[in-house]
């Protein structure tokens, strides 16, 4: 029995994931659905390996199966497809003024959103002069409860989603001053909302203090979070104002009217 060495293992991904785009491609082209018949002659793909890759992404939800033997584009692409739009025009409209503010305060600025129990960070404006290494590199991860964004989206959520999520985590900490206490973080998480702002106290990093406010896009959601960190010493309070003036200018960028 032949084993498939790694170069033929790549080739047969490479393979599949390229019938599959040719046959996202030809439902993208065609305004109904579509039959098997007509996706096979199109892609030049054999009836039975288009049904096997359409039946993989029916199940995916990438493809919808509107009647038996026809194929339409699925809805997971348009949630996808608005995730990426939003991101992509949060980071468009924040870039200068992340520049800017970081001009202004020589520490770190951080972009970032929420993806289910975590933030991403997806951009920054920092210098070597910040005096700080950049504790998560953009497309890293970190737990809501330990993050000042973090602690904004959580700010938001029914009471209920708060301690679904507490259950869901288990409040894991990362250091000593980690909140990792269900009574506790509601506190923490009503100061937010009070403030309109959230910070974190060297709860993810020691030695690493934070202070974000909430950007929000035309429909008022809340989509990102704007942060500033800095060494624990270095955090000034003045930088509220700035910080908070600053994403209300990228949410108003983003069609946001309070």
């Amino acid at each position: 029995m032949k084993t498939a060495t790694p170069d033929t293992s790549e080739k047969t991904s490479i393979q599949v994931i390229e019938r599959m785009t040719s046959l996202l491609d030809t439902l993208a082209l065609a305004p109904d659905p579509v039959s098997l018949k007509d996706l096979s002659a199109a892609t030049g793909l054999h009836p039975s390996t288009a049904h096997r890759i359409l039946s993989d992404l029916v199940l995916k939800r990438l493809v919808d199966r509107s009647e038996p033997g026809t194929y339409r584009l699925g809805m997971r692409l348009l949630e996808l497809g608005n995730v990426v739009k939003s991101r992509l025009n949060v980071r468009e409209a924040a870039l200068d003024f992340m520049r800017a503010l970081h001009r202004k305060t020589n520490q770190t600025v951080n972009l970032s959103v929420r993806q289910s129990d975590e933030i991403i960070y997806i951009d920054r404006a920092f210098s070597e002069r910040s005096g700080m290494q950049v504790v998560r590199a953009i497309g890293g991860r970190a737990p809501l409860h330990l993050t000042s964004t973090g602690k904004l989206f959580l700010s938001i959520d029914d009471p209920k989603l708060v301690r679904s999520y507490a259950t869901r985590t288990g409040l894991a900490g990362h250091n000593k001053n980690s909140i990792t206490d269900l009574t506790k973080l509601e506190r923490e998480l009503s100061l937010v909302r009070s403030l309109g702002y959230a910070r974190d106290n060297e709860e993810l990093e020691l030695g690493v203090r934070c202070m974000a406010a909430g950007i929000r896009d035309d429909s008022g959601k809340l989509v990102a979070g704007l942060s500033i960190s800095a060494p624990a010493d270095r955090l000034q309070d003045e930088w509220v104002e700035d910080l908070v003036s600053t994403a209300h200018q990228i949410s108003a960028m983003l069609g946001y009217n309070e």
